[in-house]
């Protein structure tokens, strides 16, 4: 019944949303949100890769360790595990588990699930499973490296003395959400350890549950009864699917929404002075790039790749368009993440452009189709680019579709340029160098799908090395400085244009307070929220 309740609610809302002239506020324990969710692919956290995907999750998975939304600069905090230790080899991590925390179903949270969760994340080998195998765990050894000795100790052995700090940001990861052993393997179909399943539904312990999921329409999360934290102010939460700023803007106003997530810059500004709604900014991890498939003879050209770096109208487009929502920025590891490289070596300019085409093998340039989002920021993105580009006498196509059409040409090496983002997983600079710089295997039966220089067939075996080096390296100073020099090594020699990084701007109502959209290390967190 419940259920039946919460979805009436959503189309009501939805309904007097589109029809209503003036709508009352929503209700004061009800957070209705407009997004774009039409990424999300599956719940399943040993699948989840998606921005859209990764707010659901980090609100319905609890993990070992995870952050704290309202400090997030303090790091990675106990959650499920209540404390770790680390041997004196520095390949054994013993987890001891918290006491108290209970599933939506009502069972238990024990070792024996989380050791159930990461085994599973290895051996599904889904897109973001990278993330754990970097440490040795394969599906032939996780029974002896992935260990619950008994219901409250987790021991994880790994292949070298990786840093602790790296291995534990990785598990704040939404891979690193523990699912519920016993609901997901009865749910289990063909030996998919309920991976079907969990593409619609959820079983973590988290302070929410989804009730509802409408693909490219409305997510719908209630409160999980068995939460072992404080009851959340918020006890349902509604994201409505909604692409145009135009109508996010006027929801807000109207009262019907409490959060507007994707407003232009210019219904940011028409939002300025009007009451009862505020703009909250907050600068994320997400990098806004253009890459290209070294499958393509003329884009595995590096002058062809200069050239249309060069080419790039990097302050055009922040000073108009983008402005207030994305600063420019040209290296893989955003702001604020250690050895972050603020140079941007490259500026627009058409003439320098247009002599490292004609010292290319394709001084005529030729057809190129930019894959790209039907999202209002990336098609502007891609209609400058297809100007500038343009005037390189290149013929640029752009090939629009949803977010899910987009990822999946990209991640089959389908594309010739692809337009988009990309956040991080966990707040280490190994995140971005482990998938921009790293690709120890380029063959396509690799499939690692989860590295976008694997995406873009870019074959790189000293970089993935010095990328290696870079992550074992316990020096914080020497660390810093390796990953400055991969960057800059990274800016003239790859086939990534990285263009920006986004400076979020939520509006919402005046009386919603604790919204934390995640800064630039996680998603946004539902359960601190009031109003």
């Amino acid at each position: 019944m419940k259920n039946c309740f919460v979805a009436a609610a959503v189309a009501a809302t939805m309904i007097m949303g589109a029809t209503a002239p003036v709508q009352a506020d929503t209700p004061p324990n009800m957070l209705v949100i407009a997004n774009r969710i039409d990424d999300i692919k599956t719940f399943d956290p040993a699948e989840s890769f998606e921005f859209a995907g990764a707010d659901v999750s980090r609100n319905v998975y609890e993990k070992l360790v995870n952050f704290d939304p309202l400090d997030l600069e303090a790091g990675y905090q106990p959650q499920l595990a209540e404390s770790w230790e680390i041997s004196e080899d520095g390949m054994t991590i013993t987890f001891t588990m918290a006491e108290g925390h209970t599933f939506a179903s009502g069972n238990p949270v024990t070792a024996k699930d989380a050791e159930f969760s990461l085994r599973r994340a290895v051996q599904l080998n889904k897109t973001p499973s990278f993330i754990l195998t970097q440490f040795g765990f394969t599906p032939e050894n996780v029974e002896e490296t992935i260990v619950a000795t008994d219901d409250k100790t987790l021991v994880l052995t790994l292949d070298k003395p990786y840093a602790l700090s790296f291995v534990l940001n990785c598990l704040t990861a939404t891979i690193g959400g523990i699912v519920d052993m016993e609901t997901v393997m009865a749910n289990e179909v063909d030996g998919d350890m309920g991976n079907a399943w969990l593409r619609t539904n959820t079983a973590g312990s988290g302070p929410y549950k989804v009730v509802d999921w409408k693909p490219s329409e409305s997510v719908l999360m209630d409160l999980n009864p068995n939460y072992h934290g404080d009851e959340p102010a918020m006890q349902r939460v509604i994201v409505q699917h909604i692409q145009e700023s135009a109508t996010q803007r006027l929801q807000l106003e109207r009262g019907d929404i409490d959060v507007a997530r994707n407003l232009s810059p210019e219904d940011v500004a028409g939002l300025e002075g009007v009451e009862g709604v505020k703009i909250v900014d907050e600068l994320r991890g997400r990098l806004m790039y253009f890459a290209a498939n070294q499958k393509k003879e003329m884009l595995a050209d590096p002058k062809v790749i200069e050239a249309l770096k060069l080419a790039t109208d990097y302050e055009g487009m922040s000073g108009s368009f983008l402005k207030g929502q994305y600063t420019v920025h040209q290296a893989f590891l955003p702001r604020t993440f250690l050895g972050a490289l603020d140079e941007t070596p490259f500026t627009f300019d058409m003439e320098a452009a247009k002599a490292a085409l004609a010292e290319s093998d394709h001084p005529d340039c030729g057809p190129i189709k930019i894959s790209v989002r039907d999202a209002q920021e990336r098609l502007d993105i891609a209609q400058s680019l297809q100007n500038t580009w343009g005037q390189l006498g290149c013929e640029i196509e752009l090939i629009v579709g949803t977010g899910a059409q987009t990822l999946d040409r990209y991640r089959a090496r389908e594309h010739d340029i692809y337009l988009g983002a990309w956040g991080p997983d966990y707040p280490d600079p190994n995140t971005n160098a482990g998938t921009f710089a790293f690709n120890p295997d380029n063959s396509d039966e690799a499939g690692a799908t989860g590295l976008l220089a694997w995406r873009n067939a870019w074959d790189i075996p000293e970089m993935s090395e010095e990328t290696l080096a870079a992550v074992v390296e316990n020096d914080t100073d020497a660390r810093r400085e390796m990953y400055i020099e991969l960057q800059r090594e990274h800016q003239q020699v790859s086939p990534f244009g990285i263009m920006f990084q986004q400076i979020e701007q939520n509006g919402m109502g005046a009386s919603v307070e604790n919204f934390v959209a995640g800064g630039a290390t996680t998603a946004v967190s539902y359960w601190v929220i009031t109003k």
